[in-house]
């Protein structure tokens, strides 16, 4: 198959023909007239037709090179129009993006970083899709993700946010009255647990850490549910005590409606990161996103250094009185 000519050397002939100059054409172009010249006398070769009649004082272009050019003209012009439009994508974000993130994330996404990325890029449309599965974003069609630091794939870009994240053991206060309140991780075994099944079918164990001691405890309990909004309801209904995320944990415990226990015990984790692949050039929407993210990130951290501290179940505890260790879950088959 005959190899077609270069756009480059298209775009030069129409760029000539507009000057009727190889001079001006070439100062325009940033070339010499004489390689201008020998590129055009290489298009001419390449096609088998002469395009230009030259003279010393003059250039104009032959039947063969005006059909060419009155044919080809609009095409680069609406190339040169196509390539422009999407590089306006590349400055100023607009179309959609799509992230994927658990529930409670999408909660905290909502509660301020998408408003506030939606009135800043009203071109923007933001899919925010939620579930507690491990998925692969990049075959599922998102942009990005949102997971615990240990979760992210190692071949993705991850930029933290909110800090490190803290479970809890939260109980309703009717059930501590009646049952009263565990003072050691073993002392479970002696209340209703409210399990968690994981996405893959498994039960979660329950961690709990202090700096010499370490629990990872298969509970028991008359209710298992595959969603921590739904555990902390079965908490308040006094159904038993539940291990869930500080996050979903706060509006019940800041009302009253659960206390928190074993306190002592419970370990951070790897916070919540972004996720992204590893490629080198980043959407405009997805970069947006991101400096919205940290910008926000940075504030609310800013409110928390000066406060210094964090209220959970009536107890205040500054944020560094703790040991830190990760959190992994350990599955029971």
């Amino acid at each position: 198959m005959k190899q077609q000519p270069s756009l480059s050397k298209l775009s030069a002939f129409i760029t000539i023909v507009k000057h009727s100059s190889f001079r001006a054409a070439a100062d325009e172009l940033c070339m010499s007239p004489s390689a201008l010249s020998h590129m055009m006398r290489g298009l001419e070769e390449r096609l088998g037709l002469r395009l230009f009649n030259r003279t010393t004082r003059s250039v104009a272009p032959t039947d063969a090179g005006d059909r060419l050019f009155r044919n080809l003209a609009p095409l680069l012009h609406d190339l040169d129009r196509a390539l422009t439009d999407v590089g306006e994508l590349r400055d100023r974000p607009t179309g959609r993006l799509r992230i994927n993130a658990s529930e409670e994330v999408g909660y905290l996404l909502m509660g301020k970083i998408v408003p506030v990325f939606l009135e800043r890029y009203p071109e923007m449309h933001l899919e925010l899709v939620t579930g507690s599965a491990l998925i692969d974003i990049v075959a599922e069609g998102f942009d990005a993700g949102v997971r615990p630091g240990d979760a992210v794939p190692q071949d993705m870009v991850a930029v933290p946010f909110a800090g490190k994240g803290r479970f809890l053991a939260v109980a309703s206060p009717a059930y501590l009255e009646r049952n009263g309140a565990p003072r050691r991780p073993e002392d479970l075994a002696f209340h209703r647990c409210i399990r968690f099944r994981l996405p893959n079918g498994k039960m979660c164990r329950w961690e709990f850490a202090r700096p010499t001691e370490e629990f990872k405890l298969h509970v028991e309990g008359a209710v298992t549910l595959d969603h921590m909004g739904l555990m902390v309801d079965a908490a308040i209904r006094g159904l038993g005590i539940a291990y869930v995320s500080a996050e979903t944990a706060k509006p019940a415990v800041a009302a009253g409606e659960l206390v928190g226990v074993l306190e002592d015990w419970m370990p951070t984790f790897a916070g919540h990161h972004l996720y992204y692949p590893s490629h080198r050039l980043v959407p405009a929407g997805l970069r947006a996103f991101i400096d919205v993210l940290r910008e926000i990130d940075r504030e609310d951290d800013s409110i928390n250094q000066h406060a210094g501290r964090f209220h959970y179940g009536g107890r205040i505890e500054r944020a560094s009185d703790s040991e830190h260790l990760p959190l992994v879950f350990e599955e029971q088959s």
